[in-house]
């Protein structure tokens, strides 16, 4: 099986690739130059370099391949999509056309693009099924009474969130939502929240949003979410099961047990 690979930041796309070498897939690395690693090279026999807003570049790569199947993996800065872009003639057109001006419309319109010219866009976590988050205790610790309460709360705002083109993640305190994830991310989302609940113990609610396809935007934990945790006093972690990836995931719950942190995976409610 040949496909291509769009890779953005963080460890996503180079799980991902590692995961396509191990199974023997042919993967060509489309790496998004303002965004992926350089280490992407090291993991695919051809890799491509385009920047963001060049629609036109990535299509003619995709065709020149003979690619039908196309992945997402890594993330894109918000702040990159809406003040960094140049985009080129297509996606000058593209972004004419939509209705808002947001990440779902944006990545929706190429999706289409895409379509058109007979390359579809599949799941963004086939290849790392072993990681995506299960039901119930991730981690050894159980939730307290009080982080039950806290979590019930805050998946009730992450909830009403993940209708809107803005972060899936809220920190909670005490029943009441201390910080909602914006474009700066989850990690300073929650140092933010920290400077507010002057010590109080926050918890952490990542929700995946409300569609029924993986394709892009896939909620992600990892060591480093476990380390931020630490820094900002987040005792608890709840995320949707089946639809979180948790990267490196058998250090990051190791991470968690060792700090005494509570990680719970949710069915999601849509």
């Amino acid at each position: 099986m040949k496909y291509a690979l769009i890779a953005g930041n963080g460890r996503f796309p180079i799980l991902a690739l590692e995961a396509a070498r191990q199974l023997h897939h042919e993967v060509v690395a489309v790496g998004i130059k303002e965004e992926a690693s350089p280490e992407i090279e090291s993991l695919v026999s051809r890799c491509h370099w385009v920047s963001l807003g060049e629609l036109s570049r990535l299509i003619e790569i995709l065709k020149a391949e003979g690619i039908q199947e196309l992945v997402m993996a890594g993330q894109v800065k918000h702040v990159s999509i809406f003040s960094s872009i140049r985009p080129d003639w297509r996606l000058v057109k593209l972004l004419a056309s939509l209705k808002s001006q947001n990440t779902d419309s944006l990545i929706g319109g190429v999706a289409k693009i895409l379509a058109d010219e007979g390359i579809r866009l599949v799941d963004s976590t086939a290849l790392l099924k072993p990681l995506v988050a299960g039901a119930g205790l991730l981690a050894r610790r159980k939730l307290t009474p009080e982080e039950e309460a806290d979590i019930a709360y805050g998946r009730r705002v992450a909830g009403a969130l993940a209708g809107f083109d803005v972060g899936q993640s809220v920190a909670v305190c005490g029943r009441a939502c201390v910080a909602l994830e914006a474009m700066e991310g989850t990690d300073e989302m929650l140092r933010r929240a920290a400077g507010l609940a002057n010590g109080r113990p926050l918890r952490l609610v990542k929700v995946s949003r409300r569609r029924k396809h993986l394709l892009f935007d896939v909620p992600v934990a990892g060591p480093v979410t476990i380390n931020v945790m630490r820094e900002t006093g987040t005792t608890a972690l709840a995320v949707d099961a089946g639809r979180t990836l948790l990267l490196d995931r058998e250090e990051m719950l190791h991470q968690a047990d060792a700090a005494g942190l509570a990680v719970v995976g949710y069915e999601p409610e849509d």
